[in-house]
């Protein structure tokens, strides 16, 4: 059974080609300045070379249409007919309350998706364009919806309530929901089975560090708390979002230096974090460059970043009580080791203990690594999220009719023995590349999930 997952943002449309019955990634790519000038798809099949092509896509329909092109192209596609996809997996970034799974696409749920898309104005509108589109390009085929703020659907009341007027949240949904959720749900299980424990037995913290971050407190297997909130602004220091700020801010900007409203909005969400401290720069690599060439606002940025999230981790920590374990993950999470060195510097009181060494040769996003040291109480692994696999897993179950909410369901990788081929068969590269990486892997590679050197970043 042939799966595309798609991920729709307001410029962009990232999918991915899965293979359910071989277990494997048939293709990955991405249209890029969807209703812009310019725009471009890049397109990789597995054992081929990557594929680039320049086309106008004024709306998402298009750039769907310029997708289905791409999988099935006789030179550089990886399919033959677009009648082989037997159903699509849809990203949703907001579901509200209304959703705490997974859910078949039809006009109700659309319907549901439109009434709530205030919650996430810089997101929702794409998605459901991007499902809109889809369910034309693709009549014949289920379409699938799966939300970021699912998994949050556990937390407890005084997690997920603001100290505002109570009827602000009957009346208009004001409450905090987080995001990330689908990387969460990976990543905590993954932790879960590193630990060698029942999920529903294990507490972790997640942190998910990259362009949008967030972190996570998960308490006997289900989210407990999390730093974003009514929207994905709040918490962690990010790329180009603030992060928490005091909310008088906004007042103060508009009421008192005159700035327009609208403004404020948009240099928060697209102009603070990290290129506001710098004025400069977004991309990790780029600030840790210039912080080592002296760059002040470089350097505080990193302070700042590094501080927010070791200042979540103390705070989640008291709220958990028991640690087993802090997961880095996303981009960043996955090969800064700076940030993750720094985010963890004084938290040896509180019995998580990051191991330099270890910490510097886990730079790889194809492996599973212990980072903390070996008399750590709790553990410190850095997992590579696979936001992908939870969809088309999710959709796979809708279809088969197996599906139900994480706390019923048992997910392929919940197993030792679960295997991801591309990373595996990329994972002997990263250690001739990378001395002292093979002492920190969490399970060894396996001789089965060889690739394509080309296919290996």
């Amino acid at each position: 059974m042939v799966i595309l997952t798609l991920n729709c943002g307001s410029s962009s449309v990232k999918y991915q080609l899965y293979d359910w019955d071989e277990r494997r990634i048939l293709a990955t790519g991405m249209v890029e300045r969807v209703t812009q000038p310019g725009s471009v798809i890049t397109h990789k099949t597995s054992g081929k070379d990557e594929f680039v092509r320049e086309k106008d896509c004024p709306d998402h329909r298009v750039a769907i249409e310029l997708i289905q092109e791409a999988i099935v192209d006789p030179s550089h596609g990886a399919i033959t007919s677009i009648e082989d996809v037997k159903a699509v997996g849809h990203r949703v970034v907001h579901g509200g309350e209304k959703f705490s799974k997974s859910v078949l696409v039809d006009d109700s749920v659309l319907a549901a998706f439109r009434e709530i898309q205030d919650l996430a104005p810089l997101h929702n509108p794409a998605n459901i364009m991007g499902i809109e589109a889809a369910r034309t390009a693709l009549p014949d085929v289920p379409h699938c919806a799966i939300m970021d703020t699912a998994w949050h659907q556990t937390m407890p009341q005084s997690s997920y309530m603001y100290a505002l007027p109570y009827s602000w949240y009957e009346k208009y949904g004001v409450r905090r929901y987080g995001f990330h959720g689908t990387s969460f749900l990976y990543t905590a299980k993954r932790a879960a089975v590193l630990l060698g424990k029942d999920p529903f037995e294990t507490n972790v913290i997640v942190a998910h560090v990259g362009n949008g971050s967030s972190i996570n407190a998960v308490k006997n297997g289900c989210s407990f708390d999390t730093s974003m909130g009514l929207t994905p602004l709040e918490g962690l220091v990010m790329g180009t979002r603030s992060g928490d700020m005091d909310p008088a801010i906004p007042f103060y900007l508009t009421n008192i230096c005159g700035i327009a409203i609208d403004e404020v909005e948009r240099a928060l969400n697209k102009k603070s974090g990290l290129l506001g401290i710098t004025e400069e720069f977004v991309d990790r690599r780029d600030i840790q460059k210039a912080a080592e060439k002296g760059n002040k606002k470089a350097q505080l940025a990193i302070e700042m970043e590094a501080y927010r999230i070791r200042k979540y981790i103390g705070s989640y920590t008291a709220a958990l009580g028991k640690v087993d374990a802090l997961v880095f993950t996303a981009g960043v999470g996955e090969r800064g080791a700076l940030i993750r060195e720094l985010a963890a510097q004084g938290l040896d009181v509180m019995g998580i203990k990051l191991d330099p060494r270890k910490n510097n040769v886990s730079i790889t996003k194809n492996a599973e690594t212990i980072i903390s040291t070996d008399d750590s109480p709790t553990k410190i692994f850095v997992i590579p999220t696979d936001e992908e696999l939870v969809m088309t897993e999710d959709t796979y179950a809708i279809m088969a009719g197996t599906y139900d909410v994480h706390t019923n369901f048992t997910y392929s990788f919940q197993t030792a023995d679960y295997m991801n081929q591309e990373r595996n068969g990329c994972v002997d590269q990263d250690v001739d590349k990378f001395d002292g990486l093979e002492s920190i892997l969490a399970f060894p590679p396996s001789p089965a999930g060889t690739v394509n050197p080309e296919d290996c970043e």
